[in-house]
């Protein structure tokens, strides 16, 4: 399959994951999207698209991952006031930006007469619109920009999982020996000596390895209800422990160090890091009139989510935060439990994420062997890539600056710096405000403030901590 005619799968399979979670039996249906099929879909068909209330449910769900347990160490690292009021400004911006994409995909299906217009093809035909003679003649690279930095993501987002995997059970088996049935009971826990963080990762090479020879998405369906409902439970847990006992909130500062703000912006853009998503969903709609609607509700909800337990989790822990409020939690069975079922969640959501990467990979790998080789390349393709994913974890084993890496790099580049850009090429030729330019232009321009500095924080820190060997989300705790 040539690469372009793959270019739509990265969005449509993170979508098709999505509804699994609802309607394993819509296999057949969204087939057609993943295979590129641009065909204008029957009445039948569209009114047997998902319910407002179920986009509503995945919008939300997109954006539940390990990110959401590290936005207590990016407020620490933002301070007790400008954390959470960042946290709302970057989500109402990163709410726009995707309102942005949807108009502009909406612009370009009415103008070519499609359906459906992906992320990659409307930044295709945004830069096909622009002034630029440049631009319109490599407009093509559009799609690869964007088809690039959602490889980039995922296996970010597969990197972030396999050094969250390691830290948790690390944390688990070196307190074994001290854990209780008594969760209110405090007392110092005398860790067990365990081995290194970095060969926890390694073990979960096989079972990674395992799961991403699952080639089909429908194979997955099971794995992605068991991740759904393991991690849901376990934040619930989290929120209802986190809400109890918070100390004096004066001790802790307002306003952090300039210095470490770039972490935060890193942790939190990852976190809202669910517009490939959008256009997938809004396509999927019985009457995706009302998207707008709810992808603001989505987005809103999303936020406050992300406020509440980013201040509450600080709160609680104040300068002993980890990268992960998990490695905070008490040592009895109920919250190490908490732990494994994250981890079960983690361990089925890689397969997940890995599936996208692999759909852009793959089928361009495969275009250019004979048919008879098709399976052992790709199955030779995705242990590379599950090696890459693991050796860039045990490379770079702090969760923290792992997720502003990616952060910074990636989701920065796809959330804010391309929607507003892409307004503008789009429009630009039927006029557009001074004001909404500058609006545009503003909302770029911090966002690739963001990217860079964010980058340049996250890996000098990086830097910094390779001659140590203690790394800040080891597992030594006060309770």
């Amino acid at each position: 399959m040539p690469v372009t005619e793959n270019a739509r799968g990265p969005q449509e399979a993170a979508a098709f994951t999505l509804d699994h979670v609802s309607s394993p039996q819509s296999t057949k249906k969204d087939s057609k999207f993943l295979n590129g099929n641009s065909a204008e879909p029957s009445g039948v068909e569209r009114s047997k698209g998902i319910t407002g209330f179920q986009t509503l449910v995945h919008l939300v769900k997109g954006n539940m991952g390990t990110g959401i347990l590290g936005l207590p160490l990016a407020v620490k690292n933002a301070g007790i006031l400008v954390g959470p009021l960042s946290l709302l400004v970057m989500g109402f911006v990163a709410c726009h930006c995707m309102h942005i994409l949807v108009t502009c995909a909406r612009h370009f299906c009415h103008r070519f007469n499609k359906p459906f217009m992906d992320y990659g093809d409307t930044v295709m035909h945004g830069l096909e619109a622009s002034p630029s003679p440049w631009l319109q003649s490599h407009a093509h690279w559009g799609r690869h920009v964007v088809s690039f930095f959602l490889v980039v993501t995922q296996l970010g987002f597969c990197c972030v999982y396999i050094v969250f995997l390691a830290d948790n059970l690390k944390q688990v088996v070196e307190a074994a020996n001290s854990t209780t049935s008594n969760c209110h009971h405090n007392e110092t826990v005398v860790l067990a000596p365990s081995m290194d963080s970095r060969l926890y990762m390694l073990s979960f090479l096989p079972f990674l390895v395992l799961l991403v020879f699952i080639r089909h998405l429908r194979a997955l369906t099971i794995f992605s209800l068991l991740a759904n409902v393991s991690m849901l439970v376990s934040l619930f847990i989290i929120v209802q422990y986190i809400a109890q006992g918070i100390p004096d909130p004066r001790r802790l500062p307002l306003a952090a160090s300039w210095k470490t703000y770039p972490l935060f912006f890193g942790t939190a853009i990852f976190s809202f890091e669910s517009i490939g998503v959008v256009l997938p969903l809004e396509n999927k709609m019985a009457d995706p009139r009302h998207f707008p609607a709810i992808l603001s509700l989505g987005l809103s909800i999303v936020t406050a989510l992300y406020m509440a337990i980013g201040a509450l989790g600080y709160l609680r822990f104040g300068e002993d935060i980890k990268a992960s409020i998990t490695l905070n939690l008490p040592n009895c069975w109920l919250y190490q439990s908490v732990k494994l079922l994250y981890l079960v969640g983690i361990l089925c959501t890689y397969a997940l994420q890995f599936y996208v990467p692999a759909d852009v990979i793959i089928p361009a790998a495969l275009s250019h062997v004979p048919k008879g080789w098709a399976l052992p390349v790709d199955l030779l393709i995705r242990l590379a890539m599950v090696g890459l994913t693991c050796v860039l974890a045990v490379l770079v084993p702090r969760l923290d600056l792992v997720i502003s890496l990616v952060g910074s790099v990636s989701s920065s580049a796809l959330a804010l710096i391309i929607p507003p850009l892409l307004e503008i090429t789009t429009y630009w030729a039927e006029g557009m405000n001074p004001l909404l330019v500058a609006k545009d232009a503003l909302i770029s321009i911090l966002g690739l403030v963001g990217f860079v500095v964010g980058t340049y924080q996250a890996l000098d820190e990086l830097l910094e901590s390779r001659g140590s060997l203690h790394f800040p989300n080891a597992t030594m705790f006060t309770q």
